[in-house]
């Protein structure tokens, strides 16, 4: 069993302050995870849909799923969708099998009620919100039962595919800087990276 508590402080770490939605990640992945019955990704063992977008508040969850769940945006096993939702797809790509977690929205329209939430609404910083705001918040998240706020599907498959990475590298005609063979374009008879295959159109 995955254990979101042993991950809290090196969930804090990586991303930078106290807040109540990276815990949040924590348990929502290590949820995804028990479902499962799968380990930490050390490669690509496990692929994640987050499905978050990047200008809304509680994007903090996101770095409590990679945290967790060791998706991350170097192993190019974590994509978001930008659909707005405090949700995730977590895929066993050994297995072919996934499981979908959300926020159950009455529990994600309390959280955005909370202290610290009208703080950070007034522009205040999360890392300078008092701890008598955000700590009870955050032991709160990290001991309550996951039925209070987790709504976790069923196990379902999902045909997987992966991907074979790429080890070439060419020269770019127009810039001369070296790039992965697989994203250059032949414009006009010259191998040429994306940035100035645009600069050209």
């Amino acid at each position: 069993m995955i254990n979101a508590k042993e991950f809290l402080q090196l969930g804090l770490e990586f991303h930078g302050h106290k807040c109540p939605a990276m815990p949040l990640g924590l348990r929502a992945g290590a949820a995804a995870m028990n479902q499962l019955n799968v380990i930490r990704s050390k490669d690509k063992e496990l692929f994640l849909i987050a499905e978050t977008g990047n200008d809304h508040a509680a994007g903090c969850f996101v770095d409590g799923l990679m945290t967790i769940t060791g998706c991350t945006y170097g192993k190019s096993n974590i994509k978001k969708s930008y659909y707005g939702k405090m949700a995730f797809t977590l895929v066993d790509t050994e297995n072919e099998k996934a499981v979908r977690i959300q926020l159950k929205p009455d529990f994600f329209e309390k959280m955005l009620q909370s202290p610290f939430v009208q703080q950070r609404k007034q522009g205040i910083l999360p890392q300078n919100i008092p701890s008598n705001i955000i700590d009870p918040l955050l032991s709160g998240v990290m001991n309550r039962s996951e039925d209070d706020f987790l709504l976790i599907s069923p196990i379902f498959n999902y045909p997987f595919k992966k991907k074979k990475g790429n080890f070439d590298t060419e020269i770019c005609e127009m810039c001369g800087e070296r790039v992965f063979s697989h994203k250059l374009q032949n414009i006009n008879g010259k191998k040429i990276c994306i940035p100035c295959a645009e600069k050209s159109k």
